[in-house]
């Protein structure tokens, strides 16, 4: 069975002031896009084990920052190793070319001319209120955009970030994530 793509971003209940370890701080949400069945999908901690179908399926895990971050955070509820995911993280990618981190509001505003709708500490806001639609609304917002500067590098070949001199162009090899079936097999930790 040809394999897909998803992109992936999650929040997070805590803080690294309330804990240092990505694993403790918690899933409030976690939002995907399937390229297969061409959805957006979320969910909230208490249905969490739902996304495992998902990211075990996939031919990649996409997004930014995912490896340092949402996957380390995930690691405190997969049961399996998250490191047997086949990932791209566009952030890792963009630092290796120019050789420092970007952040993704930057790259938003100078190749899509976009940017989030706000900042992670919000979506710990909703999450103490338990505002689950303006939290599950901002997580996949970012999905979203990260989904839209992926596939425009994808396609062009190229993205771009600000500097003091004006816009700087990133060339970028990504449409392979977005095309590659990636028949790698995944054991299976739980049963689908």
């Amino acid at each position: 069975m040809k394999k897909f793509p998803v992109i992936l971003d999650l929040e997070t209940k805590y803080t690294f002031r309330d804990f240092n370890q990505p694993n403790k701080l918690g899933v409030s949400v976690v939002s995907i896009y399937d390229y297969q069945r061409n959805n957006f999908f979320s969910f909230l901690e208490r249905d969490i084990d739902k996304i495992f179908s998902f990211l075990e399926n996939a031919s990649y895990i996409i997004g930014f920052n995912i490896k340092e971050f949402d996957l380390k955070v995930l690691q405190g509820y997969y049961p399996g190793k998250v490191d047997n995911f086949s990932v791209f993280d566009l952030l890792e990618d963009i630092k290796k070319i120019v050789g420092k981190r970007l952040s993704l509001n930057d790259l938003l505003i100078a190749t899509l001319n976009k940017k989030k709708s706000g900042h992670g500490l919000q979506a710990i806001e909703y999450f103490k209120k338990r505002e689950w639609e303006k939290l599950i609304q901002y997580c996949q917002d970012d999905v979203k955009l990260t989904k839209e500067l992926f596939e425009y590098g994808a396609k062009n070949k190229e993205v771009y970030y600000l500097n003091e001199k004006g816009k700087v162009r990133i060339k970028v090899d990504w449409e392979k994530y977005l095309l590659a079936d990636n028949n790698q097999d995944l054991p299976l930790t739980l049963p689908f």
